[in-house]
């Protein structure tokens, strides 16, 4: 009987101790996961609102560049940018622009507002009070809202106010003039009728001389969506510390409205990110929605007094244990496994949004440069941006896995699509190889003859190309004709054109390319070996890339 007591009691005592290792053991790594893939949430979601910010704040910039001071005091002086607005899909709630007025401009001014169909053509202050210079000799210079973008009954009323008064923008445009930068808001009511909490972003537009300015172009963005607010599965919740109201702080609700209510203590907090935008710093908290440590502890707990009552298993015990340490180490092992594979894809993101960024600056330096006709080269730079816009969603549609060649043809992305005869097979090109022929394509038909045409049902312009040899050996040859056209009747090829036409779309295709005129046309020819136009290795890296997108 002392043999089997000792050896049961031997038993328990393995089994107590076995219990307690194993309870500390799956405590400690429950806690080590679950704070691990917080802070791996947290993080991806810092760096995606900080991407969202600096977009849109590029974007800003981009307007402002964009924009032309012969525009300066008129009411639609955002029509030339009211397509890209809507194109860049930046989820914008108004976009205006405000106009520096001095006093003996403001009748001008008046009138444009007045055709434009103001509510209150008057120029007036802030709160809709009169605004007299000849009443008040000591009125200056006026930042006024000459054109809003959308135009609705609420927009309208802020036609005509000058807002240098006002408590709260009107400082921020004082700052923008003086820095030359973006600058941004507080965070504020957009709306007066609606309960929209959201920012402006305040940018300002120079004059030549890159000093003085005269106005600023504004975009107002709801709070919510810039603070990428989670679902109620996310491990975390988010709220703006600051900036935020005195005693409170910032939450988007179950609606997904941003929404004040009292500041949570320290402690509770998991994680604090601090971000930049508008030439400032935004700090946002983290709290984690469930108590990762309690959770930890009550399965540490549970564990114990089954190891400690069924004393009778010691060895079923240790095979739980070694079974649980697998399936925690498998879960390691996967949990990195995806934060690498979640890695590729946004540094693959990156890569693509940063190269669609750099293609788009190049094309506004080169077709704004100085001594270019401005409604030219207003023309030529949203058309140009359009055919990046079109060839952008026809790769989103495909999943960046390529487009069909004829598609780069359509009446949205190129003038004078209905002139074009296009014939040819209809093969399917990489992302590089569709957005190099885009480009190439509208500047072709943007230069094309209008004034002439053949006589019948015979086509203006001819694209034809062909496909050559196989496998590794495969040519693509391309050629544009223009019919009816010589040197003295087609307009010449801008300098973007030229450098395009003779020299980026070659080298993008690693291939070759001359453009001539032939008795009564004019012709453009692109030969490129198969290998460069189709590009395995980028569709299949896609492919790769897609499929990790699906499966996060």
């Amino acid at each position: 009987m002392f043999r089997v007591g000792f050896f049961i009691g031997l038993l328990a005592l393995i089994g107590i101790l076995a219990s307690g290792l194993v309870a500390y053991r799956v405590y400690e790594q429950e806690v080590m996961i679950d704070r691990s893939a917080l802070a791996r949430e947290i993080d991806a979601h810092a760096n995606l609102v900080q991407e969202r910010l600096s977009e849109r704040e590029l974007l800003a910039r981009v307007f402002a560049g964009a924009f032309r001071i012969s525009n300066a005091n008129s009411a639609d002086a955002l029509q030339p940018l009211r397509s890209s607005l809507y194109s860049f899909k930046t989820d914008f709630v108004v976009t205006g622009w405000i106009a520096r007025l001095a006093p003996p401009e403001f009748a001008m001014a008046q009138a444009e507002l007045k055709k434009a169909g103001a509510q209150n053509p008057q120029i007036r202050r802030f709160d809709d009070a009169a605004l007299d210079p000849a009443a008040d000799p000591a009125t200056g210079t006026q930042d006024v809202v000459m054109d809003v973008e959308p135009r609705n009954p609420q927009t309208m009323e802020f036609l005509g106010r000058a807002l240098n008064q006002s408590p709260r923008i009107g400082s921020l445009l004082a700052d923008a003039a003086k820095s030359g930068q973006p600058v941004s808001s507080d965070p504020l009511r957009l709306l007066p009728a609606a309960d929209t909490l959201g920012l402006v972003l305040i940018a300002p537009v120079l004059r030549d001389d890159g000093k003085s300015v005269f106005g600023f172009i504004t975009t107002s963005y709801r709070l919510s969506t810039l603070m990428l607010a989670n679902d109620e599965f996310s491990l975390f919740g988010v709220a703006l510390k600051d900036p935020r109201p005195e005693g409170g702080e910032l939450v988007a609700d179950d609606k997904g409205d941003v929404v004040t209510i009292p500041a949570r203590p320290e402690g509770e907090r998991a994680a604090i990110r601090k971000l930049s935008f508008g030439g400032r710093i935004w700090t946002l908290d983290y709290y984690a929605k469930v108590d990762t440590a309690a959770r930890a502890q009550n399965l540490a707990i549970i564990t114990a007094v089954i190891g400690a009552a069924i004393t009778s298993v010691i060895c079923a015990l240790f095979g739980y244990v070694a079974y649980n340490n697998v399936r925690l180490s498998s879960e390691i092992e996967a949990r990195i496994g995806f934060e690498r594979r979640l890695t590729a894809v946004i540094d693959e993101l990156n890569h693509r949004v940063k190269n669609i960024l750099a293609v788009i600056q190049s094309i506004v330096t080169r077709t704004l440069r100085h001594g270019t006709d401005v409604d030219t080269a207003r023309d030529l730079l949203i058309g140009r941006i359009h055919a990046m816009a079109n060839v952008v969603t026809l790769l989103s549609d495909s999943q960046w896995q390529g487009v069909k060649l004829k598609g780069l043809f359509e009446a949205r992305s190129i003038p004078h699509a209905d002139r074009i005869a296009v014939d040819g097979p209809d093969i399917t090109i990489s992302a590089r190889a569709a957005q190099s022929l885009s480009l190439l394509f509208f500047e072709l038909a943007s230069h094309s003859d209008e004034g002439l045409s053949l006589v019948g049902k015979h086509p203006h312009v001819v694209a034809h190309w062909t496909v050559t040899g196989e496998a590794k050996d495969a040519v693509f040859y391309f050629r544009w004709e223009e019919f009816n056209t010589s040197v003295a009747t087609r307009r010449p090829d801008t300098d973007f054109g030229i450098v395009l036409l003779d020299r980026v779309a070659p080298e993008a295709l690693g291939g070759t390319s001359k453009r001539y005129f032939t008795d009564v046309s004019y012709v453009y020819e692109l030969t490129a070996p198969m290998i460069t136009v189709i590009d395995e290795n980028e569709l299949s890296r896609t492919e790769r890339i897609s499929g990790v997108s699906g499966r996060v």
